[in-house]
């Protein structure tokens, strides 16, 4: 689907275009191959460049031919299902257009429609930059959600009330992170080359905003680090009370079986149908029910002095 925006210095609100006029944003979601043909002759592509926007494993880099750049970077979205996922965007800077590709919906597309945020079309770079920006804060705000379910299973962690269900999350937590890493990180590259002219003219204002969101990269990608630190300490801390707690039920269950098999050894013994010392005499039972009993005790204090139980 191609979509054409368009909005200057003194619209009150964005436009829709049937058709492209200079100035505009040339917006596609979920292109058919038809469609990225038309692109490629219209504006003049290359249409191998239109095509690896389509490419789901796509990694965030730079590319120029003649007076058009392909800036491909990498945003996230959330699934129906709830699953959050990272997908490929392209960035065509040319002499008087702007075009974005992407496979799915850009939610920061949203905000540019809706008026959230203030832009215009006819200044591309820094419109490029704005997208840049809102992509950023989304992946901040998948970040700190992440982090706040890591939180509040941690916080489980201490009431021992850690469930199954919390490590399946823990993968799935991890899963998106590293995601996210691999985006993010190739992302911090691709703005640094940015900030050398050579792919879009940028002004002071244009380079401020280029190194404001380098640093809000490195700092999501601190944030994913340390939330994967934290997953796997919890995962650490789960292990070793496990393991301690296995420990503590292995001794009890040690103690138990030398109460009882103590004191059946003698009462084995006294049960045979065999000529036995004492065995017609009635304080026999007691004295060999103290003793075998004493023994216990003895057994018991000795193991406690050593720490065994």
């Amino acid at each position: 689907m191609i979509r054409y925006y368009y909005k200057n210095l003194r619209s009150p609100k964005i436009e829709k275009l049937d058709e492209y006029r200079r100035g505009a944003w040339v917006h596609v979601e979920a292109p058919t191959h038809d469609e990225l043909q038309i692109l490629a002759d219209k504006f003049k592509l290359t249409l191998g460049h239109l095509e690896d926007a389509l490419d789901e494993d796509e990694m965030p880099r730079l590319e120029k031919e003649g007076a058009q750049s392909y800036i491909f970077v990498r945003f996230a979205y959330q699934k129906r299902n709830g699953e959050v996922e990272t997908t490929p965007l392209l960035f065509i800077f040319g002499d008087d257009f702007l075009i974005t590709i992407s496979l799915v919906r850009l939610p920061a597309v949203d905000a540019f429609v809706n008026g959230k945020v203030e832009f215009t079309t006819t200044q591309r770079a820094k419109l490029v930059l704005q997208i840049l920006q809102q992509i950023v804060e989304q992946y901040d705000g998948l970040i700190a959600k992440s982090s706040k379910r890591i939180k509040a299973i941690r916080s489980r962690l201490r009431g021992h009330e850690i469930a199954n269900q919390d490590f399946i999350d823990f993968v799935t937590i991890e899963d998106e992170l590293n995601e996210f890493l691999s985006s993010l990180m190739p992302t911090n590259a691709t703005l640094r080359r940015l900030l050398l002219g050579r792919y879009m003219p940028l002004f002071a204002e244009d380079q401020d905003i280029v190194e404001d969101l380098l640093l809000n990269n490195e700092q999501s990608i601190e944030s994913c680090n340390s939330n994967l630190k934290s997953v796997a300490n919890i995962r650490e801390a789960y292990s070793s009370i496990g393991a301690n707690n296995l420990n503590r039920t292995m001794k009890v269950l040690t103690a138990a079986t030398v109460i009882i098999a103590l004191p059946n050894l003698f009462y084995s013994m006294y049960g045979m149908n065999v000529q036995l010392p004492w065995q017609a005499q009635p304080w026999a039972y007691w004295v060999i029910t103290g003793f075998t009993g004493l023994i216990v005790i003895v057994c018991l204090i000795v193991a406690r002095s050593k720490r065994i139980f």
